[in-house]
Formats: C-alpha cells, structure tokens, sequence
C-alpha cells in the first residue's frame, strides 16, 4: 500500500492587511448620531493622536465629542509599526543647523520624556497593549557615516540625552552586525498602537465621552465663542474648541508648505522566527534613505518596515508592495542574518511629513479656537502623546514651554 502524503498547512499571505487589524481588543464604542449639536470639545479623528487628545482633554471633565468618517481605530493608526521612538527622524545634529541648537536639544529632549510620560500612562490605566520598554540601536549607513555618527553622539551627550556610541568591532562583538558605526540608547519602547488606541477612546468614553462613526467632516468656521463644523450629512456641529487628528488627511485651511504626504510599505512575519536573543529588547533603524526599521513582538514574529517614497499615491499600488515586501525582507537578512521566509502580512500606507523632521501642533491659521496635530513622520504614537500634552494644556488655558517648536511653518 502506497503511503498516504504529507499534508502541510499554507501559509497565509495577508496582503495590505496590518497584521494588528487580527490582534483582540481593539475596537471602541460608537454611535452613528451626535446626542447634541454644542459641545465643548470636538475631535476630529479616532487614531492614536485623537485618543490621547481624548484621554487628555476627558480629565478635564469637559463635554467631549469624538468623530471619525472610518469607524474607529481604523485609520492609519493601525497601520503603525509602533516603535515608539525618543530619537527623531532628523538627528540632533542635523536638526541644530536647521532650527538651531537650543530648539533641536528642547525638541529631543521633549520627545525622551514623551516616551516615558506614555509608559507611565499606560501603566497608571491599567492598559493591556503589550507596551514594553525598548533599547534603540541606530546603524551607520548611506545618510550618515562613522564620522556623523561620531557627532550625532557628541551631539546626543552635549544635551544630556543618554546613549553609547559603537565602532565597527564593537557592534559586530556584540550585534553581529557589520556597519561602520552605531549608536545605542535607551528610552525608546513599543506596544500594539491598534490596542493602545481602542483603550484609551474607552477611557475617555467611560469618563463621558461621545464617539460618533460614521461622520466626515468637511468644514470648518469661526464663531463669536468658539467653531462650527460643517458634515458630509449636511448637518452643523458647534463647539468651543476643535481638534483635528486626522493624520495625513485635512482641510485646506490646515495646508503647510512644510508639510507633504508620503508612502511607506512594512510587514510582519509569522510566529516565532529564529533571530539573535538581543533583538527581543531593541529597536533597530538605519541612516539610510530609504531607511529599514524593525523590531520583534511578543510572539516572536518580525515588525519591519521601509522603502519610503515620496510618492503620495504609491502606497495603493498592490504590485509595489509586494516588490517592496521582498526588498524588507532582503535588508533584514543583510543587516543581521534574520530570515523571516513569506511574510504572515504585508500592508502599506501614507503618512504626513515635515522638512525638520517635527510634528505641527498648532492653531489652525486664522483660527483661535481650532487646533491641527499632524506632519508626524516615524515618530506617530511619541509626537501624539506630546501634542496631547500641548494642546491640552493650551485649551486649559496654560501655556507649554515648548509649545513653539511645533507652529505651524
């Protein structure tokens, strides 16, 4: 009798599917009408940076209304990688040249104490969004050199920002990884965003909060005591304040010629991929244009992502993402010998930028009573907890000391 053949499962490609829309927990109440049309604060957007707005401004005790035209946590959030980085995407010493030392040390330091200040939020909630504290290793490559790496880090010193710089011998001893130079650091961590975000709208929703899904907003207007938006629907909201956290999408009043939309392209692998034991506990990047990143999740599966383009468009072509997919996957595998074989999920989205690497947290020009978050690069989930801080403080009537490193530009 022949024997019978083996049968092996496929494996699954999830393509431009985040692998954290299969993740628990992460949805949010909502309702399809507003119970009023006055409130005290409207948001605009159910993403990280609307969450931590919401959870902000909700301890405040205000009559909050919370919009999205997706239903919420569906955004671009979910398209997060979520390593929640204190290093910005231009290096201090670079960004010093640009807008000068003391706001590029100001800058850097603010985004260190964000990634603390989330940590500790998270923890003092009591949120279950696998938040872990993460290392960073920062790899020399075409951007930058032994010798910028050198200056980054006597940047990085000069402002007190803790780190340790690499050379050649020292990374390949303890990484195994050949590059010129690199430098590593502490206060960076990661988290599911898709999680973290449902559980801080329930937060804010348990304090009184109202979450609206579907409503698009399409306009906006100043009144004698605060805004008037206009709906999709053909409806009139009003408030005292607004704030919009829409991410790359936004009305034209809230266009900067600082500000552009781009594309980016990232993956995960299945469980359990064989990988150096140090990787577990780090946050790994490159001074590379364009620049891979990567890290792990808890059940051991690979978190990349690369192959930014200008492009605002080039996210939905299917075909790029895939082609972008393998170059990941190739880069990983040089950079430190981790095979990740077909990736579980492959999705690809766009995001907004700025040319000095810093978010926008401002009023909307001409409006006094309407605010914008946006321009967040590769730090989304850090720049949304500091502009919560920011705008929080601002509708309390309270000034930030670094509110103007964020103006509009």
């Amino acid at each position: 009798m022949a024997a019978e053949p083996v049968r092996t499962r496929k494996r699954r490609l999830h393509l431009d599917k985040p692998f954290w829309a299969a993740t628990r927990a992460i949805t949010a109440p909502s309702i399809p009408t507003p119970s009023a049309k006055a409130w005290d604060v409207i948001i605009v957007g159910t993403g990280i940076s609307g969450a931590l707005m919401a959870e902000a401004l909700s301890r405040q005790k205000r009559r909050i209304l919370i919009l999205d035209r997706r239903v919420p946590v569906r955004g671009s959030s979910l398209a997060s990688t979520a390593m929640i980085q204190h290093e910005i995407d231009v290096p201090l010493h670079r960004l010093a040249r640009q807008i000068g030392p003391d706001k590029a040390v100001r800058a850097w330091r603010r985004s260190v104490r964000a990634v603390k200040d989330l940590q500790a939020l998270a923890g003092r909630l009591g949120i279950e969004c696998d938040m872990q504290a993460k290392s960073a290793l920062y790899l020399a490559g075409d951007e930058m050199g032994q010798r910028a790496m050198r200056s980054e880090f006597e940047a990085r010193q000069d402002a007190g920002i803790a780190s340790e710089y690499l050379d050649q011998a020292e990374l390949g001893r303890r990484f195994r990884i050949d590059r010129t130079a690199a430098i590593l650091s502490q206060a960076s961590a990661s988290a599911n965003p898709a999680q973290l975000t449902a559980a801080l709208l329930k937060v804010a929703a348990g304090r009184g909060a109202e979450i609206v899904s579907p409503c698009e907003i399409t306009d906006l207007a100043e009144t004698c005591d605060g805004v008037a938006l206009a709906t999709a629907e053909g409806s009139m909201l009003t408030a005292g304040q607004a704030v919009f956290c829409t991410g790359y999408e936004f009305l034209p009043m809230m266009e900067s010629r600082s500000h552009r939309i781009t594309s980016t392209w990232a993956l995960a692998s299945h469980p359990r991929v064989a990988r150096p034991g140090w990787l577990d506990g780090m946050l790994v990047w490159e001074a590379a244009d364009p620049y891979l990143y990567f890290r792990t999740a808890r059940d051991g599966r690979i978190i990349a992502g690369g192959e930014d383009s200008d492009a605002p468009e080039a996210y939905r072509d299917r075909t790029r993402m895939q082609a972008s997919a393998k170059r990941i996957a190739a880069k990983l595998r040089a950079v430190c010998g981790v095979e990740i074989g077909a990736p579980a999920y492959v999705w690809a989205a766009p995001f907004g930028n700025t040319t000095d690497g810093l978010p926008i947290i401002d009023r909307v020009p001409g409006f006094r009573n309407a605010h914008a978050v946006m321009g967040f690069g590769g730090n989304g989930v850090t720049f949304s907890m500091i502009a919560a801080q920011i705008v929080a403080a601002r509708i309390a009537g309270k000034s930030d000391s670094d509110e103007d490193l964020f103006a509009f530009r």
